[in-house]
């Protein structure tokens, strides 16, 4: 199959105002703005005659032809240039300099003609084809030709200037959110990276100590710790995970902190089937686990329990770690504004999802915290986030 050419849209005059960009480029639009154009044209031309010839005509006289000639010429540059950057391919847009000069020029003298032409036979009944021996007539919609051809090419050239900085602001504006978040995601590698070898001594040193007087519960730390490791080496190697395989990385590693704890710790994992394929970045929950149990659950005596839950809400996904350890005002008490644990996974979901996700810090009754992850339903954590 032959690859079709998308052949670029010349620019408006009228983009050139801010009110008239809110409008994305169609047929319809910019044949509306030529009118605009052509009736701003007349109403400039009119008062420029009345000024140098007072005594020629009133403004109600003068103004209804010059709108006729006006949109007539509007028209036939509207025209003339949509079927030429049709027909060429799209090299009127992207021509430079005194070809595209000349060119504008051209195309211009042809449409002053046509239009002057057929206003003419629709004011006076001229035969438009008289106009071709009308001494003189040549010259002056050469020199109307020019002045018209030339200020459009500068106002069309200034408008395209405008779209490419505007892209380029964009492009520059996605350049910075993906930087941001790479940031986010190293930071989040350095931190990965200070905390599981502490986890890898202990849970070895434990599997070690348990090996002689509980061999079975040995086992089934050490089986369990495979699982977690299986499923956070998958986790590191990918740019999304889902919630299903999120609950899998925190039950694995959960079961190996309760072989530790004991019944100072109990869990409970509830995800609904039709969110379990909820798109997410990789390792966002484990974190928040971590620091419930280091801030909640350890420093409690009687432990507690720890309940990840998801459910829809409107446009969000809530995603809910609750704990029943050590709240706000307990002995061990937490930061109200979450730590740095929390503070970086705020850094990291504004690098993902900008200003559609946001974390919560709850406290709950009778005790323990709850955090509350609020994420866009229909927004990948892969995508580039939308900067306002």
């Amino acid at each position: 199959m032959t690859e079709q050419k998308t052949v670029p849209a010349l620019a408006h005059p009228l983009e050139l105002i801010p009110l008239f960009r809110r409008w994305q480029p169609s047929a319809g639009r910019n044949m509306l703005y030529t009118v605009v154009w052509s009736c701003g044209m007349a109403l400039l031309f009119t008062t420029v005659e009345l000024v140098f010839w007072p005594d020629k005509a009133s403004f109600s006289q003068a103004i209804w032809p010059m709108l006729l000639m006006s949109n007539l010429i509007g028209a036939m540059i509207h025209f003339s240039s949509t079927l030429s950057n049709r027909l060429l391919h799209g090299w009127p847009r992207r021509a430079r300099g005194l070809p595209r000069v000349l060119f504008s020029m051209t195309l211009m003298a042809v449409s002053v003609f046509f239009g002057v032409a057929l206003g003419n036979m629709i004011l006076n009944g001229t035969d438009p084809f008289l106009l071709l021996f009308k001494r003189g007539m040549w010259l002056q919609i050469l020199i109307v030709a020019a002045i018209v051809g030339f200020l459009l090419y500068l106002v069309r050239i200034a408008a395209e200037r405008r779209a490419a900085r505007a892209v380029a602001e964009a492009q520059q504006k996605e350049f910075v959110a993906a930087s941001a978040r790479m940031l986010a995601e190293a930071r989040l590698r350095a931190l990965q990276a200070q905390i599981e070898p502490h986890f890898l001594y202990n849970t070895l040193a434990n599997v070690v100590s348990l090996i002689g007087p509980r061999p079975a519960e040995a086992q089934h730390m050490l089986e369990r710790f495979i699982d977690y490791l299986r499923a956070s080496l998958g986790a590191s190697r990918s740019d999304e995970a889902t919630l299903a395989s999120e609950a899998v990385l925190i039950a694995a590693y959960l079961d190996v902190l309760k072989v530790r704890m004991g019944d100072r710790l109990r869990y409970r994992i509830e995800l609904p089937d039709e969110l379990r394929q909820f798109r997410i970045a990789p390792m966002l929950l484990q974190p928040v686990v971590e620091n419930a149990i280091a801030h909640g659950l350890e420093p409690k005596v009687e432990g507690g329990e720890i309940v990840v839950s998801a459910h829809a809400e409107n446009e969000h996904v809530c995603v809910r770690i609750s704990d029943t350890g050590a709240g706000l005002n307990e002995s061990a008490p937490r930061k109200p504004g979450g730590g740095v644990g929390l503070s970086n996974l705020r850094e990291r979901l504004g690098s993902l999802y900008g200003s559609a996700a946001k974390v919560e810090l709850l406290e709950n009754q009778p005790c323990g915290m709850t955090v509350r992850l609020m994420l866009p339903l229909n927004a990948s954590p892969t995508s580039k986030p939308s900067v306002p």
